[in-house]
C-alpha cells in the first residue's frame, strides 16, 4: 500500500465535484488512479462504474443539473463536513478555524472562497498525507460519509457509491456514531431562508501543535461532545 494514496484520494475527490469538461474527460485518468492504487474494495469499485460512464458520456448540463439539484438544494446532501456534526451551532465555526489550521499546518492554503469542511477538499488534503494519518482522520468521518451514503442511495445510486468507496478505505474498527437528523422544510423558499439566517461565528483558534490533530478528531465526532478538551 502506498504511503501518499494521492491519486486514489484525488479521484474520489473529483468524483464529489462539481461536473466541468475538464472533469468529465478526466474520467479515464480517474478510472485508472482507482485501480492501480486498490485502496477501495472490489465490491464499491463496481458501484462506482455506473457513475463513471454517466461523467464520461452524458450531456454535460444534465450532469450539472443533477449535482445541483442534489447537493446544493438541500441540507441532507450537503457536501460540507460540519453541516452534519454542528449544523447552525457556533461550535462550527471554530470547527472551522481548526480545520483550516490543520490543513496550513500540512501545507494546503485554504482559498477565500471555499470552506474548509468541503468534502472534496477534505479528500484532497487527505492525498496529500501519509496514510496513517489519511486513515486516522478518515475514520474520524465514517459517520457522515456513512450517513450521506444512506441518503443519496435513495434518491442517486451513482453518487452513493463514492461514499461507498470513500467508507470502503476506512479501516473494519472505526466506529460510525449517530449524527442528528436535519429538520428541513421541503419547500424551496423556506429553505433559503432558512440557510440566510444561518450565523456561522470566525474566531480565532487555540489549538496548539500537542493537541491540534485530537482536537480537530474530537470536533468531528457527533456523539462525543463532552470529550472536546483534548490531552495536550
Amino acid at each position: 500500500m502506498a504511503s501518499l494514496p494521492n491519486r486514489t484520494f484525488k479521484a474520489l475527490s473529483a468524483l464529489l465535484s462539481y461536473p466541468t469538461e475538464g472533469l468529465c474527460a478526466a474520467i479515464p485518468e480517474v478510472t485508472a488512479a482507482i485501480s492501480s492504487e486498490r485502496l477501495i474494495s472490489d465490491e464499491a469499485s463496481k458501484l462506482l462504474q455506473p457513475l463513471l460512464a454517466d461523467l464520461a458520456t452524458l450531456d454535460l448540463y444534465d450532469l450539472q443539473e443533477r449535482y445541483v439539484d442534489l447537493f446544493d438544494k438541500t441540507r441532507r446532501h450537503s457536501l460540507h463536513l460540519f453541516e452534519h456534526i454542528h449544523g447552525e451551532s457556533r461550535d462550527r465555526g471554530q470547527a472551522m478555524v481548526d480545520l483550516a489550521e490543520h490543513y496550513r499546518r500540512g501545507g494546503l492554503v485554504v482559498a477565500a472562497n471555499e470552506l474548509p469542511d468541503f468534502i472534496p477538499l477534505f479528500l484532497e488534503f487527505l492525498s496529500a498525507r501519509p496514510f496513517e494519518e489519511a486513515s486516522g482522520l478518515l475514520d474520524e468521518t465514517t459517520h457522515i460519509f456513512s450517513l450521506l451514503e444512506e441518503r443519496l442511495a435513495r434518491r442517486d445510486e451513482g453518487y452513493a457509491a463514492v461514499f461507498t468507496a470513500i467508507r470502503s478505505i476506512a479501516s473494519e474498527s472505526a466506529v460510525v456514531a449517530q449524527v442528528p437528523e436535519i429538520d428541513e422544510p421541503d419547500d424551496l423558499t423556506a429553505l433559503d431562508a432558512a440557510w440566510e439566517e444561518t450565523a456561522v461565528a470566525f474566531g480565532p483558534g487555540n489549538a496548539t501543535d500537542g493537541c491540534s490533530v485530537d482536537r480537530l478528531r474530537i470536533q468531528m465526532r457527533a456523539a462525543n461532545r463532552d470529550a472536546r478538551n483534548s490531552p495536550a
